[in-house]
C-alpha cells in the first residue's frame, strides 16, 4: 500500500504553513520503514488530483477550523471534513477536498485519508508559527508518527536532527538550506 504524508498550508501566514513545517521536520529527522513519501503540498489544492488517484492512503497535515483551543491536535478521516473545510477555506484546503469530490465522481476508489490537524492561534501574513502551535508542534509530530504506526510504518529518527526553528528559517532564508544551521 503505498503512503505519502502531505502537508500542505502557506509559510506566509503563520499557523497555516505547520503542514509544511511538519513535512520538512519528518524528512530532516526520519527515516520510515516501509519507504513512504513526505511531500511539501504547499498551496497546490486540486493540482494535488494525481497524488490522490496513485496513493492508496493520504495522511494530510494542515490546520484545522475548529471552534476549539489553539494547540488542539485532531486526527480525523477526511471523508467526514466534507463540507466543513479546513483552516479558514484557502485555495489549498478547497482544493485537496475537491480531488477527494472529484475522484469519487470519476469513479475510482477513494484513498484511505486522514487529515492530522491543528487547531491555528494565527493565520496572518508572517512567517514562523506562534507560540501556541510551537509549544505543540513536538506533539503534532508524535501523532503523526503514532498515526503512521498504526498504518505499519515505522519511523526511526536519524542520528543528527534539525530543530523547528532550523526548519523555518530555511523557508525565511532559503539559500541556508543544507548548510547545517541548526
Amino acid at each position: 500500500m503505498a503512503t505519502v504524508v502531505l502537508g500542505v498550508g502557506n509559510v506566509l501566514e503563520e499557523d497555516d504553513g505547520i503542514g509544511i513545517y511538519a513535512c520538512a521536520y519528518l524528512n530532516a529527522n526520519y527515516t520510515f520503514e516501509p519507504d513512504i513519501e513526505v511531500i511539501n503540498g504547499g498551496v497546490e489544492g486540486i493540482n494535488l488530483l494525481n497524488l490522490f488517484l496513485e496513493n492508496e492512503r493520504i495522511v494530510i497535515l494542515d490546520t484545522i477550523n475548529l471552534d476549539d483551543t489553539a494547540g488542539s491536535i485532531y486526527n480525523i478521516p477526511s471523508y467526514e471534513l466534507s463540507g466543513y473545510g479546513l483552516n479558514s477555506g484557502g485555495a489549498h484546503e478547497v482544493g485537496v477536498m475537491q480531488c477527494l469530490d472529484m475522484i469519487e465522481l470519476m469513479g475510482y476508489p477513494l484513498p484511505e485519508s486522514n487529515v492530522i490537524g491543528i487547531v491555528p492561534r494565527s493565520i496572518t501574513f508572517h512567517m514562523g508559527l506562534s507560540r501556541e502551535l510551537e509549544e505543540r508542534f513536538n506533539d503534532y509530530i508524535n501523532t503523526v508518527i503514532n498515526y503512521l504506526k498504526t498504518c505499519g510504518v515505522t519511523a526511526t529518527e536519524k542520528e543528527k536532527n534539525s530543530t523547528l526553528l532550523s526548519i523555518i528559517e530555511a523557508f525565511k532564508y532559503p539559500s541556508h538550506q543544507g548548510r547545517g544551521i541548526d
